[in-house]
């Protein structure tokens, strides 16, 4: 017996963005009594001025789907063209239900494939390559993948090294075929891995536990290792990092990306900063981070975008995107 395969394309592209963020701005003379610091030290330690923080209410599938929605709408689809959700969170509310397919049905979405994953901070990218390669493999046609996160409610609000990080949000993106014979793939290659053995400098030890981590090894672990991962990405999709209109990195720390961005050799790159003021938002950051920058005109149509993700695991991932 010789089983037959689905009939995949040549390459997928992102089509379409869409971010959500909470109505609420907490600043950094708010968090500072309670968790006694200041709005200098944030400034210096971390870059942030201000993030999004959600209501009681307001959930992780409630902001996905808002993010997704925005995202379909950008596209020019219909709920029914899209035939696989993937959701990226590592701070939902609980791990039963599927979240992706909740926020399936929210869109008017009939039936589509639906999953969860969690990478940390990297899951987007991580989304983003199992979309592009159930495109190309003809798994799917249309998929929308989407980092959501809502930090705020296991954080220790106390803990000046971890509460004045974070944000909530959710940023998405549709990914489909490229149709027009002759035109390049808008995703390039993903380049992945991970370090189990820092497993434990990111984490939340159980049900119990508010977030923790060992800045200071992330630190020095995420200035040291990614650039050249950032590099390989390039390679792999056959760009020059001299050829990037935009490096948008995981809004980790300002000072990491600022270092990381000196090391990639990119001198045309408009590089993402959007940690300023909306915090580290976990998987969320990257297509939040797309989504303003697109929206200011800081990335035009076409152009070549290299991201770089990394967080709890240890893991990244980086892929060159063109712009949609």
């Amino acid at each position: 017996m010789q089983m037959r395969l689905a009939e995949g394309t040549a390459g997928a592209r992102i089509i379409a963005f869409g971010g959500y963020q909470p109505a609420r701005v907490v600043t950094n003379d708010e968090l500072a009594q309670a968790a006694g610091t200041s709005d200098e030290w944030i400034r210096h330690r971390i870059g942030v001025v201000s993030r999004r923080i959600a209501g009681p209410d307001e959930t992780v599938a409630d902001m996905a789907a808002a993010a997704g929605g925005k995202a379909l709408a950008a596209s020019g689809l219909s709920a029914a063209d899209i035939d696989l959700v993937i959701v990226s969170t590592s701070t939902p509310e609980t791990m039963m239900p599927c979240t992706a397919a909740t926020v399936a049905t929210r869109l008017g979405m009939s039936g589509p494939g639906a999953f969860d994953l969690n990478a940390g901070c990297s899951g987007f990218c991580y989304g983003l390559a199992a979309a592009s390669d159930a495109v190309r493999a003809g798994t799917s046609r249309h998929v929308l993948v989407v980092g959501a996160e809502k930090p705020s409610q296991w954080i220790d609000w106390t803990d000046r090294s971890t509460c004045v990080i974070f944000g909530d949000g959710a940023g998405a993106a549709v990914v489909g075929p490229v149709t027009e014979v002759g035109t390049a793939p808008g995703i390039g290659p993903v380049v992945w891995g991970s370090d189990g053995s820092m497993a434990d400098k990111i984490a939340i030890k159980d049900r119990r536990s508010f977030f923790s981590q060992d800045g200071q090894a992330v630190f020095h672990w995420a200035t040291t290792v990614l650039h050249p991962i950032a590099k390989k990405a390039c390679e792999a999709a056959g760009i020059d990092p001299g050829e990037l209109a935009a490096f948008v990195p995981h809004q980790a720390n300002l000072r990491i990306i600022e270092s990381i961005a000196k090391k990639i050799d990119a001198p045309q790159a408009r590089v993402a900063t959007e940690i300023v003021y909306s915090g580290n938002t976990s998987s969320a950051s990257i297509p939040l981070a797309l989504v303003a920058m697109i929206g200011r005109g800081e990335i035009s149509s076409g152009a070549a975008v290299l991201l770089l993700a990394f967080g709890a695991g240890i893991c990244y991932a980086a892929q060159v995107i063109t712009a949609p």
